[in-house]
């Protein structure tokens, strides 16, 4: 089902404008970058750097870690306007074969460290791995999954599952990501229709060129269908026509934050190419 472009639009804006309205209120009010206090403390740096570069540090510090858990409430903010359903943090109850369990385990074993037989550590390889792990039997155990994002197209009653991750994630979580989804597709009877390894966005372009080696350990990061990216991940939450809305509502509103933190916080007047600087594609 297509998403309404422009609700989408304005759904992820109300997001994006309170996190950067809460942002901008700490650097300039609760906690702004005080100069005599900066050289006080470190008069080292602030004999041999201009202040700008520290004052810049100061705004990207106070910015990064909340936007952290803002991908989070966008993709939940995705799915309400377009397949109708989203929360975070939510759990799913399911049983798994206990021979299942002894199967993800040799999996995720095979894939962190190298094999007596082998030359360095089994690659991944999403429909393999599930399908040996499918072949185990043994008692049923219950099992509780609590996944990142959970959705629900309330039209075509489907049920989803998200591990959503930073754009560059580590090693460690990713392994985690791995057992849930492994853990979900184990279940009989099935708790949801898909779950999926995600990330908001991709740095590299397109899929086929993303290079980060964190998660390449866990996952074949440009093959595995449980592994979406950026496009792929929006339009799965949150119906077709959901990345272009993302994209335009983060360019839209872009301009005028920028605007804001050059004359606000940089105390400068920005650049007349401003409005096209880091634009969001």
């Amino acid at each position: 089902m297509p998403a309404d472009p422009q609700v989408m639009k304005e759904t992820i804006q109300s997001v994006i404008k309170d996190l950067m309205d809460r942002v901008m209120n700490r650097v300039l009010v609760e906690d702004p970058f005080i100069k005599e206090k900066f050289h006080a403390d470190k008069p080292l740096y602030a004999a041999l750097v201009p202040d700008e570069i520290f004052k810049g540090s100061h705004f990207e510090r106070r910015f990064v870690t909340p936007f952290g858990s803002a991908w989070e409430q966008l993709a939940i903010a995705a799915a309400q306007s377009g397949l109708g359903y989203g929360v975070k943090g939510h759990s799913i109850f399911g049983m798994v074969k206990s021979e299942r369990l002894v199967r993800i385990s040799q999996v995720l074993n095979a894939l962190e460290h190298p094999q007596e037989k082998r030359k360095g550590r089994t690659k991944p390889d999403w429909d393999s791995e599930l399908a040996y792990i499918l072949e185990g039997g043994g008692e049923d155990i219950p099992v509780q999954i609590v996944c990142d994002v959970y959705a629900e197209d309330t039209t075509n009653h489907k049920k989803y599952a998200f591990e959503l991750k930073a754009p560059l994630p580590n090693s460690d979580q990713t392994k985690v990501s791995k057992e849930k989804l492994l853990k979900l597709y184990s279940m009989d009877p099935p708790q949801i229709d898909g779950a999926y390894y995600a990330l908001p966005y991709n740095p590299y372009g397109k899929k086929e060129n993303y290079n980060w080696s964190f998660p390449a350990r866990w996952f074949n990061m440009r093959e595995d269908k449980v592994v979406l990216i950026g496009d792929e991940f929006w339009e799965k939450i949150g119906g077709l026509g959901t990345y272009q809305a993302f994209i335009s509502a983060v360019n839209e509103i872009g301009k005028e934050y920028k605007e804001r933190i050059y004359r606000e916080f940089l105390g400068i007047e920005p650049p007349d190419s401003f409005q096209e600087e880091g634009v969001l594609r």
